[in-house]
């Protein structure tokens, strides 16, 4: 099965944070807090994606305010920090949700998200992605990590579901914006 007709059936999208809605890159505050830098073509998609009907998570090994306040914004339904064990968080979504596996896509980009895309229906990987993550998953995007990658995935699925050009055109609608990214 093609990564299109895979994208049909989605009906909840997972995101990694590090590598995946930021370029990978740890930087640090006088404080030894982390800081992230999110893109904004990534958070237009992720409002454009709950605006189709898409639900969205994050499920992420580390903990940082930065994530918990740029979940918020966007809106994301389900944000598990601390994620050790991503699948066990990838089953409660599944739970919560009522959805089989292949009804989630996933987007990952190192080894500690494989156990997680080897068990989605849209297994994605960032362009920068580790090869060993490369070589497991059914759609590679073109853009990097942090720079438009999830936005690409979004749009993949919208698009194969036929609902993007409603989203495009929504956006041309005066007063109609929404301008969370």
């Amino acid at each position: 099965m093609d990564y299109e007709a895979r994208a049909k059936r989605i009906a909840l999208l997972i995101l990694d944070v590090d590598g995946v809605l930021t370029n990978a890159q740890l930087v640090f505050d006088s404080q030894g807090e982390v800081m992230k830098v999110f893109h904004t073509q990534d958070g237009l998609g992720i409002t454009a994606a709950h605006k189709a009907g898409l639900k969205t998570a994050i499920i992420t090994g580390r903990e940082t305010e930065m994530v918990r306040r740029r979940g918020l914004e966007l809106k994301i339904g389900d944000v598990y920090q601390g994620a050790m064990d991503k699948v066990q968080a990838f089953q409660e979504l599944l739970a919560k949700y009522r959805l089989l596996p292949e009804q989630v896509a996933y987007v990952g980009d190192d080894l500690n998200d494989l156990a997680v895309l080897t068990q989605v229906g849209l297994a994605c990987a960032v362009a920068n992605a580790v090869p060993d993550v490369k070589e497991r998953v059914h759609f590679i995007t073109t853009r990097e990590g942090g720079r438009g990658a999830v936005r690409e995935v979004i749009e993949l699925i919208l698009k194969s579901q036929g609902k993007w050009e409603a989203v495009v055109e929504a956006y041309m609608l005066p007063g109609k914006q929404e301008a969370q990214q």
